[in-house]
């Protein structure tokens, strides 16, 4: 079954920036937000809006890269192969990071929906047109790469030093602020489904599958977050969640 669903042509606004970029999650606080209204209408004219189901592949380790995209809603799973077949868990990408890497012909990581992914995808020729065109659109593509840069140190810091229970709020703290870009701060609990499945969890902590699920049960008696249905995750109070990060719950 194809991975790519419903998908569809976005509109152009040749006098002004196109109707669906305003309203973006992308435009806004991603890359696009470089991009002049001319820009935004050449970029569009060569962009798709796709779906991407749980568990397909965005694109695979070794594959010759030739789209890049901007993630609209969902969580994407980045994962590293081994010589000998054996797979870790090296990132979550979620709205509005961008999926690829300009400028390289192949792909050292492979990318898998975690949840439904929506994904605004654009050929690889087009966007480095506009990158060599666009300082800023440049800047924003650096600035983002340093992001990942610091997020990973921090995630080695994570793995390296923090408790078991410490690298399971951390985990759920990373989904808690990334879920929903477009939530503000004060308002109130926040509810998601867990992106992954216990082992995948685990894997991504260095921890076991018991070890994470005792942990889990332990914030939750906390009064830390809330588990309904064994994979919905409520935080009642962000703070609390994040106190947790750094000190025994």
């Amino acid at each position: 079954m194809n991975a790519f669903e419903s998908e569809e042509r976005m509109d152009i606004h040749n006098s002004d920036v196109p109707m669906i970029c305003k309203s973006c999650e992308a435009r806004h606080k991603g890359i696009c937000g470089a991009l002049s209204a001319d820009q935004l209408v050449y970029l569009s004219k060569h962009t798709t809006k796709s779906v991407v189901e749980k568990e397909h592949e965005l694109f695979a380790n070794g594959n010759d890269i030739d789209r890049y995209s901007n993630i609209l809603s969902g969580v994407v799973k980045l994962t590293k192969l081994m010589a000998d077949g054996r797979q870790q868990i090296v990132g979550l990408q979620f709205a509005p990071d961008f999926l690829g890497r300009p400028f390289k012909q192949q792909s050292d990581l492979s990318a898998e929906a975690a949840t439904n992914v929506r994904v605004c995808s654009f050929p690889k020729s087009v966007l480095e047109e506009i990158i060599r065109q666009s300082p800023e659109m440049e800047h924003r593509l650096y600035e983002q790469s340093l992001k990942e840069l610091d997020e990973a140190r921090e995630w080695m810091l994570t793995l390296g030093r923090k408790t078991a229970s410490e690298k399971v709020a951390s985990f759920l703290y990373m989904i808690s602020e990334n879920i929903d870009p477009e939530r503000e701060a004060s308002s109130g609990p926040i509810r998601f489904e867990l992106p992954l499945k216990r082992a995948d969890i685990a894997d991504f902590l260095g921890l076991t599958i018991e070890t994470v699920s005792r942990q889990l049960t332990k914030l939750r008696k906390a009064g830390i977050i809330e588990i309904e249905n064994n994979r919905t995750v409520i935080v009642p109070h962000l703070h609390k969640l994040s106190n947790a990060c750094e000190a025994e719950s």
